[in-house]
């Protein structure tokens, strides 16, 4: 390899291209319109526009992406995680351009991708595993039916995806057939596919992970586990590694099975095998993540494995550059840092970064791909950075991690610091030789108040505004004195400024977005009489679906039509009195 093509964005991105340079390759970064200042398009050798600002239009374009890889000269891609990272599809085209393609190879994606076949395959080998579908379902119906023979919770899972995306569990039969349309939506929207299996619902587990990487030379090799139990709407906030209190016997199980899983799909390149463990003892095959995971960072912390140069070179032909599963070396934490309002029901919030203060100091590494003045788009995901702590112990992690937390200082956007903050001072957490959270540990123990996100302040115009301008659609960088463009609205046409939003929610019978994103669907017809609380709209944001609620009771008055992009905080609508 030569160029590697980035077909990802923000710090996964940044990520690899460090990686490209450390390795010796150069790097082509693309973006949509969004992220032309993004950190990922400034440390790339080259980067080209994909124009567009939806995925659709620019990360999830094969034919775009294909195009500009030719363009380049680049000879790989290296898809990063999620938007095309998992798809055989992708691969195959990338293969069949005649160049390398850093990841699994389609075959393999086919099956375990298909979270169908991936049971298949752990059946075969003999992992553990709970009652599920052998095929997709074809529609709700079939979802009430498991229910109704094997019980509730049931998970609806997206057949095609991972992540969390697609995924939705059941705990009335009631609500069955909602959860399942709006499981196949998220999963059509972050993965371009909506098929959904189902199975048994363990509740209350841990989340336990084991990262394998294989090479051409027939080896495929365990590097070590991890703990992912503390998790949100099925988001991961906090990993750690190794995976704590596990005996050796069922450590060993976690190893032998994930190695086993991979072996018989002929796995090649960096993977994780996911399990759930149950308060009692059940462990339980989950699902095989074919790409870098986002929480890789603490397995190379502990095994002292650079798990991006072995994908580069695994896909140049070379043998892995060590030998057997490693002694882990300490234990280390990873904190998603995303853009959230922890103490606004963790709503995604984007807009610009005025402030960006990355701790450091022993044990303290950060991932990112953004810095001060950039902006967090409503249209990806919403994690900004990940912060990544290690120590010799546990105990010693985790009082770096408070120091580390307490450094990072983030403005202009809400985060999840502050919730990090109180996890990592939460007796269930770091109790020595105790582990109380589980999967669902934020929804049913965790009762910390974190106060609401402050509103940023206007900031002041720069003396030099950095921009850029494309040429022949390649990204070149300006500056220019911000006297030249005063006059200049920083606003979209039409949208609402600060004061009309706060003279907006005066008015207690408007329907409010409460997130910046794409109005997805009316779930209530316009002159429709609702119930206060009613859910009466879902809107898209950073590829996750919120629900709109009827502020009152009375008659819904649309006054806005799905499809459209809303600022937070915007009127969509009106509760009329009956």
């Amino acid at each position: 390899m030569k160029k590697v093509l980035i077909a990802n964005r923000g710090e996964i991105a940044v990520r690899i291209a460090r990686a490209c340079r450390d390795y010796g390759v150069a790097s082509v970064a693309v973006y949509a319109d969004a992220d032309i200042d993004a950190l990922h398009v400034r440390l790339a050798d080259e980067a080209y526009a994909l124009e567009g600002e939806r995925s659709t239009d620019t990360y999830l374009c094969i034919d775009k992406l294909l195009a500009i890889a030719a363009r380049a000269g680049a000879d790989a891609v290296h898809p990063g995680y999620g938007f095309l990272s998992e798809r055989a599809d992708f691969a195959r085209a990338v293969i069949d351009a005649g160049l390398t393609w850093i990841g699994p190879d389609p075959a393999t994606i086919d099956a375990l991708g298909d979270k169908v076949e991936a049971r298949r395959i752990a059946l075969r080998v003999g992992a553990p595993l709970v009652a599920g579908t052998e095929n997709p379902v074809a529609d709700a119906s079939e979802v009430v039916a498991f229910a109704e023979q094997h019980g509730l919770p049931i998970a609806i899972k997206a057949a095609f995806g991972g992540g969390g995306r697609g995924l939705k569990v059941a705990w009335q039969l009631e609500e069955v057939r909602e959860l399942y349309e709006s499981a196949v939506r998220e999963a059509t929207a972050a993965f371009g596919r909506g098929e959904c299996f189902v199975e048994r619902f363990l509740d209350r587990p841990r989340h336990i992970e084991a990262q394998i990487i294989a090479d051409r030379h027939g080896r495929v090799v365990v590097v070590g586990t991890r703990d992912c139990s503390l998790q949100r709407r099925n988001q991961k906030l906090i990993e750690e590694a190794p995976a704590p209190y596990l005996d050796a016997g069922l450590r060993q199980r976690i190893h032998d099975s994930a190695q086993r899983i991979c072996a018989e799909a002929g796995y090649v390149g960096a993977g994780t095998v996911e399990f759930l463990l149950s308060a009692d003892g059940t462990l339980s095959f989950l699902e095989v993540n074919t790409r870098l995971q986002v929480e890789h960072p603490v397995t190379e912390e502990t095994s002292g494995i650079d798990l991006v140069i072995e994908q580069l070179r695994v896909a140049d032909g070379l043998p892995l550059s060590f030998e057997g599963t490693p002694t882990p070396r300490g234990h280390s934490f990873e904190f998603r840092i995303n853009a959230e309002d922890a103490g606004n029901g963790f709503l995604p919030t984007p807009g610009a970064i005025e402030r960006f203060q990355a701790p450091s100091g022993p044990g303290v590494r950060l991932d990112t791909g953004v810095g001060e003045g950039s902006r967090v788009s409503p249209n990806f995901d919403s994690m900004i950075a990940k912060l990544i702590v290690t120590g010799a112990t546990r105990e010693q992690a985790i009082q770096r991690a408070r120091r580390a937390l307490a450094e990072f200082k983030v403005e202009g956007v809400a985060t999840v610091l502050p919730f990090h903050q109180a996890v990592m001072d939460h007796h269930d957490f770091t109790a020595p030789q105790t582990f109380a959270v589980h999967t669902r540990w934020i929804e049913t123990d965790f009762a910390s108040q974190i106060s609401i996100a402050p509103r940023p302040a206007a900031g002041a115009d720069a003396g030099v505004v950095r921009t850029f301008i494309e040429i022949d659609g390649k990204r070149h960088d300006l500056g220019l004195p911000a006297a030249l463009l005063r006059g200049v609205s920083v606003n979209a046409a039409g949208s609402a400024s600060q004061d009309e939003v706060v003279q907006q929610a005066v008015d207690p019978r408007a329907v409010l977005a409460p997130v910046a994103g794409n109005l997805h669907a009316w779930v209530v017809e316009n002159g429709t009489a609702v119930e206060a609380g009613q859910v009466i709209a879902v809107m898209e944001a950073m590829k996750m679906e919120t629900s709109v609620l009827a502020p009152c009771a009375g008659v819904l008055e649309v006054s806005e039509q799905p499809g459209r992009d809303i600022d937070a905080k915007s009127v969509i609508g009106r509760i009329a009195m009956n």
